[in-house]
């Protein structure tokens, strides 16, 4: 019986250090609300590391003429699209950081397309839709409470029908995790 008892004690040892070792994968579907700059985030994710990001939103622009000397600030509705790979999620996971709903650092290929601005228009800007692709490094946390912090920044270039520019990208989103 004593034998009995052993076996059934380091099978159930073995079965929790197999679960220790399983790898953290991403959310399968995953829905957020962003709150700071308004939109709507689905996240899916198709392998344990990779996702594609696909946001609706309002962006927040800035432009400035050296011929006028002026400056502008301008929102705009939004697509973004982004292929993300979440490298750190294991590493969290071992130091026993939160990796649910995502939580993590990310490498991503983003694009996006803005629409014509709705306000910011002026005399000395006129505006027409452009494109952005960009390289970023990222990082999201979800906490307790699906309260959802992002934040992301790296290189791009945005272009439309009169010109192309290399330009900082970034974003910066406070939100909640919606769903199960």
């Amino acid at each position: 019986m004593k034998k009995i008892y052993f076996l059934m004690l380091l099978l159930a040892a073995s079965y929790v250090h197999a679960q220790d070792d399983a790898p953290v994968s991403v959310e399968k579907n995953q829905f957020k609300i962003n709150m700071l700059f308004p939109g709507f985030v689905y996240e899916h994710g198709f392998s344990e590391k990779n996702t594609l990001y696909s946001e609706v939103a309002l962006g927040l622009g800035y432009s400035y003429s050296d011929y006028y000397g002026e400056s502008n600030i301008v929102i705009a509705p939004l697509i973004t699209e982004q292929f993300r790979h979440y490298y750190n999620l294991q590493k969290r996971a071992n130091k026993g950081k939160r990796t649910e709903r995502n939580s993590g650092n990310y490498l991503a290929l983003n694009a996006s397309y803005y629409f014509t601005p709705i306000s910011g228009k002026s005399e000395h800007f006129s505006y027409v839709p452009s494109s952005a692709v960009a390289v970023l490094w990222g990082l999201q946390r979800t906490y307790k409470g699906r309260f959802n912090l992002e934040f992301s920044v790296g290189p791009g270039v945005q272009f439309d029908k009169y010109r192309t520019e290399f330009l900082p990208a970034g974003n910066f989103t406070l939100g909640w995790v919606i769903g199960k």
